[in-house]
């Protein structure tokens, strides 16, 4: 099973020396992803004002910053910046990381953030799915025309040309956002509060986008399967448990059965999220 590590996002401010420093120590500690979420800010929570930095910045920066561990958006909001920029931005990325872009893409959820920058969010799916059939095609090095009611393109071509096309990963649930993607996609992505953490949950989870990858007319076996893991490293934790989080001292069964229960990847959003969460849970719990 590949192992990745979501870089903090909601936790706390984070600096460009503490953020260099996790990134390196999970790629020293043969950690196999990294990955940035793409928000533009919380609140209303009771939990104050907060958000990351932009994700897609700060994913070209780590591109510079690291040399092995695959990169990426968990997930990038189609919603945030038209189709065609999105694609540009993936593509350069890939480019500089040396072709270790992990495109991942979702509708965006956060109704706050999308009234604060003025941004639509109605007929959110159909948005969506004009935006993916636009970057999933200019990624695929297609010229591109299109007419839809949202989004309009005329002979659109990402330049320089890109070197591959990306990996496609999709980080949602709903019937019809699967519909949409899975027959296009090459892995799946679920965040731990969709199955609950566990990996009963996960199965159950994940012979639902099995059934609807078959719909879709897929393979089931032709797309990845991607868990998000809540693991407690220590109890004064930064996140609120919205599920019950996994012990570091009980991480190495937990992907073991995990992986039994088809997931061919876990990243694994620590709480504390620190250099040294991420030094010690490897050496003393999974020990690579």
């Amino acid at each position: 099973m590949r192992l990745g590590v979501q870089l903090p996002e909601v936790e706390r401010v984070v600096r460009r020396d503490e953020l260099a420093a996790m990134a390196r120590a999970a790629e020293e500690c043969g950690f196999d992803s990294l990955w940035v979420g793409d928000h533009l800010l919380y609140r209303g929570d009771g939990r104050g004002e907060r958000g990351p930095w932009d994700c897609w910045t700060t994913l070209a920066w780590l591109a510079g910053t690291t040399e092995r561990v695959e990169l990426g958006p968990l997930v990038a909001c189609t919603a945030f910046h038209p189709p065609g920029i999105l694609a540009r931005q993936a593509a350069a990325v890939d480019e500089l990381s040396g072709g270790r872009l992990v495109a991942a893409l979702g509708a965006g959820w956060n109704q706050e953030e999308f009234r604060a920058f003025g941004l639509p969010f109605d007929h959110h799916v159909s948005r969506f799915e004009e935006a993916f059939t636009i970057v999933r095609r200019l990624l695929a090095g297609e010229r591109v025309t299109f007419d839809g009611r949202y989004h309009s393109l005329q002979d659109a071509v990402l330049l320089p040309p890109p070197a591959r096309t990306p990996r496609l990963m999709i980080g949602a649930n709903a019937p019809r956002m699967l519909s949409i993607t899975l027959p296009h996609v090459d892995a799946w992505n679920t965040w731990f509060t969709h199955y609950g953490n566990t990996a009963d949950g996960f199965a159950q989870h994940n012979a639902g986008i099995s059934a609807a990858a078959e719909r879709a007319g897929r393979d089931p076996a032709e797309i990845e399967r991607s868990a998000c893991v809540l693991v407690e490293v220590e109890r004064a934790g930064e996140r609120p448990r919205d599920v019950e989080a996994v012990p570091a001292d009980r991480l190495r069964e937990h992907l073991r059965a995990l992986g039994e229960a088809g997931a061919d990847e876990a990243i694994l959003v620590l709480d504390p999220i620190t250099e040294s969460s991420i030094r010690s849970l490897v050496s003393d719990t999974l020990g690579v």
